[in-house]
This record gives structure tokens, sequence and C-alpha cells, in this order.
């Protein structure tokens, strides 16, 4: 049972050790948050630094370049005791920019091994990622960036028991083609919400959908109450699913709204008298109990840790 009586989100540090960010990877693992590269300007190379910390405030650098390369919106996981770093972008809009298709695994967060330079699936950034079942799932994501090409999105769902031999469960499902959306296991079954393209051909979904094996999906809502939006958080937490931030179009807009369902069709907005900043592509972990938003960008770019004190 969770009480939502008296929430509160507490300011753990205005700054964090690591450069403010956006669009990092994040896992739990080893009792530790971890951060993995992220964004710091579409005209430069991305970041490739790994930092981890127990409590929010204090943060140790584990290595300042990691082996892989596509920093920016990659799909983090832990597996088999081990944190899992796949696909990403590389480059911003820099001549060369890439998406990967690269899966790589590490225990320590400074040696990372190559699963494979080639997964079944294409190079993606964006895609979501879960694990469920006893196995990691990669679901949809975008093979090219900025270019708001639609063609470009993707609404496939692959699995793998080792990170190196993926299988298709689906080609085409049902959801339409959509990066930056949200992937959980919840109840039993996957789930997908949200999520979308970007800008010039902006599409923002806030449609929500579920299933038991990954290749008959289930429409639970057209329309939950929080607006369409990309580059948000979502976590379960508590025995239900949480959707934190993000960002909308028309007007551009960022975030900072935080909901929460047990059955992904009934969504209840969380009111606190004091919240971190509106921002996009944020990192978060549920840890300690306890639910964490990490730096993102709140226009500028920032590295605070946020943390939230549920009674009960």
């Amino acid at each position: 049972m969770m009480s939502t009586t008296s929430p509160v989100w507490v300011k753990v540090t205005e700054h964090a050790a690591w450069a403010p960010r956006d669009s990092c990877g994040e896992v739990v693992y080893k009792d530790r948050m971890w951060l993995l590269g992220g964004w710091f300007s579409s005209n430069i190379i991305g970041p490739r630094d790994v930092w981890s910390s127990q409590d929010g405030k204090d943060w140790t650098l584990a290595t300042e370049t990691a082996a892989w390369e596509h920093s920016d919106l990659p799909t983090t996981l832990v597996f088999d005791e081990r944190m899992w770093f796949m696909g990403g972008w590389y480059g911003g809009r820099l001549a060369g920019a890439s998406a990967s298709s690269q899966v790589w695994y590490s225990t320590d967060g400074a040696d990372w091994r190559n699963a494979t330079m080639t997964a079944g699936w294409s190079p993606r950034l964006g895609a979501a990622g879960v694990v469920h079942n006893g196995k990691m799932w990669i679901l949809g994501g975008l093979e090219r960036y900025f270019d708001g090409n639609e063609s470009h999105l993707r609404n496939d769902v692959w699995c793998s028991a080792d990170g190196k031999a993926w299988e298709l469960a689906t080609a085409s499902a049902p959801w339409a083609p959509r990066a930056f959306h949200a992937a959980l296991s919840f109840a039993g079954k996957l789930w997908v919400f949200g999520g979308g393209n970007y800008v010039p051909t902006y599409a923002g979904h806030n449609d929500v959908w579920c299933s038991t094996d990954g290749v008959q999906w289930t429409q639970v809502t057209s329309h939950a109450p929080w607006s369409p939006r990309i580059w948000f958080s979502a976590v379960v937490f508590r025995d239900r699913m949480w959707l934190l931030g993000g960002w909308s179009n028309n007007p551009s807009k960022n975030w900072n709204d935080v909901w929460h369902t047990t059955d992904g069709a009934t969504w209840t907005e969380l009111k606190t008298d004091s919240i971190w900043s509106e921002r996009h592509e944020q990192s978060y972990y549920v840890f300690q109990d306890k639910l964490w938003l990490v730096g993102g960008n709140a226009w500028p770019l920032v590295n605070d840790v946020w943390r939230l004190d549920l009674c009960g």
C-alpha cells in the first residue's frame, strides 16, 4: 500500500559532482544509483562518464571515458547481475552522427564488455527498455535523430536472455511507431505509454497499452489525463506505475507534474507543496524505497537531485 499523506519532494543537492546534462542512462545496481553518459549540446560530442551514489549527494566517478560512444538517449537496464547499455545516439547534429545497435555490459561501471556490435534490432535511440519474464526487452525507438522523419520511428518489439541473441516478438505492434516513450513491467504485463517524435513533425501520445507476451497488445486507454509528451520518466514504485515530467509541443512546454496508476486507465496526479522545476529527459531511480529525480533539461541543463518522501 502507498500512502500519499503529506508527500514531500526534498532537494538533496543543488549541484551534483557531474556536469549538468540530460538524456543519460540510469540504473540502480549494487545498492547505488548510477548515471551514464548523456547530452551537453547538439554541437559537441556527448559525455561518456559514469557516476554512482549511495545517497544522491556524494557521487563517485567510475570512468571518464566508457567504451561505448553512443551516450545520448541510450537504453539502460540491470539484468543477470550486470548493468546493460544499449543503442543510443552519437554526435548530436554534427557530421557523422549515428545511432547504435551495440549492446554493452559492466559489473563495475568502469570496465565495459561488448555483447554484440549489431543486435537483431536496427540502430536506434530513445527506445524503451525493460526487464520482463526473465528477459531484456527493447520496444520501438528512432533510427535517426533531428530530421523529424516519421519513417525512422519503430514499433517493433524484441527480447533477449543474454544481450547477444535477440528474438523478434513482433515487427509491428498496434501502438503507433514512437520514440522517447515508456515501457514498464507491472502486474505481470508489459506496458507502453506516451512518447512520439521530435520537431519538425512532433507527435506526442498519451495512450496506454499492455501485453502479456509482447506480441498481442491491448489498448487500455487512448487518452490518459496527462498531456501527450515525450522525454518523460516512468517507474514502478509502491505497487503502481508513475509518470514524471517531460516535454510537449504546441506550445513548447516542459512539465513537472507527477501521476500514478494501478491499472493504466485511471491516473491520479500527486500534488506536493514543493517540487523540482519543469524539465525533460531527467534521470530517475527507485532506491531505498524512495523515488528520485536527477538532472535533466530545465532550460538550462541542471544537475540537482531530488527525493520524494512519502509518509507511510
